[in-house]
């Protein structure tokens, strides 16, 4: 679980006093949303001594990662999650933070496999994958029953450069006007190929490939393929997130001085000596600086709130942003089990609107102590980019359940849950540029989350941690106080065989 690619990259921690009691004054930030970014940003400024509040507006934490208890119809308490995230090994970030309430990551547990099976049943695998670039891809590439040699063969070499040569963000200047799907054309990407295999990354922002930019594609393919030795098994948590995760996080961060307030909306910020955090009309926070690590709407909410803050192209940015198109996660409690021999996840190609499927009593929990109690099993269904109505996804979703998996047709359906939202960050074609950064006009206030702007490889939950970390940093160099290291990938193609073929490639042409 622990293996550590030997060429990540580190970027250091900035000088200064390792901790704010040597200060005239010790300061204060307001961190907006318990996310992963804001709960980074909390631990990396409490460990240097800042006083910190957290004013989340759930009542739990751990944002779009959180969980909940929930209530079946039989009036037993079930875990709820908004569904499954993969913990990758190249999650560094993520991880240490992690690691301040669990330095073993007892929590996560691995998953050998996550196989891919399209409409005509055709099944990818990344079992038993070796580690290093480029033979990782190459292995992949050549047991897949959708990519032949003669796919190899029909490659473009220099359109498909790009994949060899990642760094960021040039790749994002070369690419980020282009989309996907149209990528994937160009440098002849086969379509079996392309529906079961390459769409698994465009699922990770809940967006078909032709609305997800190109850009961020070949990051993705670098960051876990082409950019690492990490490869692209992950680890689960082995419980819902809160037990797992955030509660024992929250412990740690409370321990070090940090206070939560949950339940708890921003409506904007007053910017004068101080900041000034607004709660309603009766709640304020006064503070030294504040870190707003919302989703995109909280985010739009809040600077629209806020008219002192940013000038007039700023808040644009702000404004512009968007999210990715809704998505739909249904939970399904049944009264009997699936085959033992069913994986605890399958990605699916061709048989909208399923994208992925889990067996939660394979790994949370939770979900197998009520299925060791019920003799039932816990299957949870993703539709990602989703058009239709909540009744009619969800008997689509239920019939290719059926279809996938015979042994359920019939089952009893003894409860369920469907949570529809569309809160999560688009990147779509041209919205790099001008996607606002963890720095902001006013050097008080500074932006964490998902949906915004690094140019470091990292993406999803790690983009999350990574700006967390990041915005803390930013903080604390202007306290005077010494930041935090930061990890990726390798920030540039890593292999020497393939850049000097991409090179040829361009100098042929």
């Amino acid at each position: 679980m622990n293996v550590t690619d030997r060429q990540r990259q580190t970027l250091p921690a900035s000088p200064g006093l390792t901790d704010a009691s040597a200060l005239a004054r010790v300061p204060h930030v307001v961190v907006v949303g318990a996310g992963i970014a804001g709960l980074a940003a909390a631990a990396g400024l409490c460990e240097r001594g800042v006083r910190v509040d957290v004013v989340e507006a759930c009542d739990y934490l751990g944002g779009r990662v959180g969980g909940w208890p929930d209530t079946l119809a039989d009036g037993s308490v079930a875990a709820m999650n908004r569904g499954f995230h993969a913990f990758f090994r190249q999650y560094y970030n993520l991880r240490s933070l992690l690691r301040r309430a669990d330095p073993h990551l007892s929590a996560l547990r691995a998953v050998d496999d996550y196989p891919l099976v399209d409409a005509l049943g055709r099944r990818d695998t990344f079992r038993g994958l070796p580690r290093t670039p480029p033979l990782n891809a190459l292995a992949f590439a050549m047991r897949s029953p959708t990519f032949r040699l003669r796919d190899l063969i029909r490659l473009d070499a220099k359109a498909a450069a790009p994949l060899a040569t990642v760094s960021v963000p040039r790749t994002y200047y070369q690419l980020d006007d282009r989309d996907a799907g149209t990528f994937l054309s160009d440098i002849n990407f086969p379509d079996a190929a392309r529906h079961l295999a390459f769409e698994v990354f465009a699922r990770s922002f809940f967006a078909r490939p032709e609305f997800l930019s190109a850009a961020e594609l070949v990051t993705m393919f670098h960051i876990y393929f082409l950019g690492s030795s990490e490869g692209l098994t992950f680890d689960v948590a082995n419980a819902n997130f809160e037990v797992a995760l955030w509660d024992p996080l929250r412990k740690y961060l409370e321990d070090n001085g940090v206070r939560f307030h949950t339940g708890l909306t921003v409506d904007g910020l007053s910017l004068a000596s101080d900041v000034r955090v607004h709660c309603g009309t009766d709640r304020e926070f006064a503070a030294d600086a504040v870190v707003l690590a919302t989703d995109v709407a909280g985010l739009r909410h809040i600077v629209a709130g806020s008219p002192g803050l940013g000038d007039a192209g700023w808040r644009r940015r702000v404004a512009d942003l968007h999210t990715a198109p809704p998505f739909v996660v249904l939970r399904l409690w049944l009264d009997r089990p699936l085959r033992a021999d069913r994986a605890a996840f399958v990605g699916t190609g061709g048989r909208p609107p399923l994208d992925n499927v889990s067996v939660l009593e394979r790994y949370e929990r939770e979900a197998a102590q009520w299925a060791a109690r019920t003799g039932g099993s816990v299957v949870e269904l993703h539709a990602y980019s989703v058009t239709g109505s909540g009744d009619e996804v969800r008997d689509a979703l239920v019939a290719r359940m059926h279809e996938l998996y015979p042994e359920t047709f019939g089952a009893a359906i003894l409860d369920e849950r469907l949570l529809r939202r569309d809160d999560c960050p688009r990147f779509a074609p041209g919205d790099f540029t001008d996607r606002p950064t963890v720095q902001t006009p006013d050097s008080r206030v500074v932006l964490a989350g998902d949906g915004i702007r690094i140019d470091l490889p990292v993406a999803l939950m790690e983009r999350a941690a990574t700006t967390g970390w990041v915005a803390a940093n930013q903080l604390l160099g202007g306290f005077g106080l010494a930041g935090h290291a930061v990890h990726t990938v390798p920030n540039g193609g890593r292999s020497a065989l393939l850049r000097r073929l991409a090179a040829r490639a361009g100098a042929e042409r």
